[in-house]
């Protein structure tokens, strides 16, 4: 396991702050979050590139901040994967082990599987200069993996790669973290690479590490705007709330959060949003509204819905323009309430 323990850090341009953070034994954990909100960063100080000025970092409860960066057997894959050019793919792979002075049989060996696992056969022998971005990702991963580390850094592996390569290499990253049962910690900032590998997301904003869970418990309930907006939720407006409803612009819609009473944020996923042509006898949340417009995504239709406010609906049905009337409802245990300003 590895804990951070009120971790902080001063680089000038950039700071850290307080960051608590425990990743589990055998955990997929991927830090989530914007350019320069301190992803890589943080990352960079658990494998020893810096020094930090306050706090802990523990690996299976001992403290590791003493030792240098080869010295804590942590895999470190940075976002330019920083391969040897002078070196061929199977070189590359056997780098650790040959700096462990493994016998050379043994290493042939665990190489080998390696190159067969990440299907670079055929590759054995180039130069990294001649590889494409996918064939460099997976060089890069394979001699992390060589030394079976039992934790694993990536930065931004996928970034380098078009959409359909990325959702690829990302269900092989997972696959390879499952067989190893080595703990990764993945850094990105796309909400989609996230969801294809990670048991949990840490959310990082400026420095600070502004929440942590599971994909579904963040995406139900984010702690403040910038997560719920980070997260894709699409409908956030200011309203008012008496604890058991929300109204905003004179529309009022129930809801179950608790501990909200006063000037607060409403928000709602646009697929938890649900749209007719006919009420179907709901009436609680349920009003009337106009499709604006309707845009076609690859796996479902986004509609804009004019109700006094402008909601996104994200549906699979076809069969909505822009002009229907429709009716709209809103369950009420998926209205989030937040508190404004926070």
């Amino acid at each position: 396991m590895i804990e951070l323990c009120e971790l902080s850090g001063d680089l000038g341009e950039f700071r850290l702050s307080n960051i608590n953070l425990e990743v589990q034994d055998g955990e997929y954990l991927v830090l989530l979050g914007p350019t320069g909100a301190g992803k890589t960063v943080l990352i960079e100080y658990i494998v020893g590139i810096y020094k930090q000025d306050k706090g802990r970092i523990l690996v299976n409860g001992q403290d590791i901040t003493p030792l240098y960066t080869e010295e804590r057997n942590i895999a470190y894959v940075p976002q330019d994967y920083a391969l040897f050019p002078n070196l061929t793919v199977e070189k590359n792979i056997a780098f650790g082990l040959e700096a462990r002075r493994m016998p050379q049989d043994q290493t042939k060996k665990i190489v080998s599987g390696i190159i067969a696992k990440l299907g670079l056969e055929h590759l054995s022998h180039r130069m990294p200069l001649n590889l494409s971005g996918g064939e460099k990702q997976r060089v890069a991963l394979g001699r992390a993996l060589a030394t079976e580390p039992k934790f694993v850094l990536l930065d931004e592996p996928l970034s380098a790669l078009d959409e359909n390569l990325r959702t690829t290499m990302a269900r092989e990253l997972r696959a390879l973290q499952q067989e190893s049962r080595a703990t990764f910690i993945h850094v990105c900032h796309n909400f989609e690479e996230a969801s294809d590998v990670a048991d949990r997301i840490a959310i990082m904003h400026e420095g600070e590490l502004v929440q942590v869970g599971t994909l579904d418990e963040v995406k139900a309930g984010p702690k403040n705007e910038f997560v719920a907006r980070f997260l894709k939720t699409g409908n956030i407006f200011n309203a008012s709330s008496d604890g058991s409803t929300v109204s905003y612009n004179g529309t009022r819609f129930h809801h179950t959060a608790t501990g909200f009473i006063g000037d607060v944020m409403m928000a709602v996923r646009p697929e938890n949003i649900r749209i007719r042509t006919e009420a179907n006898g709901e009436d609680v949340n349920t009003v009337r509204g106009r499709v604006t417009r309707v845009i076609s995504k690859p796996h479902f239709k986004e509609i804009n819905v004019d109700i006094g406010i402008p909601l996104v609906v994200y549906s699979i049905t076809n069969g909505f323009d822009a002009g229907d009337e429709v009716h709209v409802h809103i369950p009420p245990e998926h209205i989030i309430v937040l508190k404004r300003g926070v």
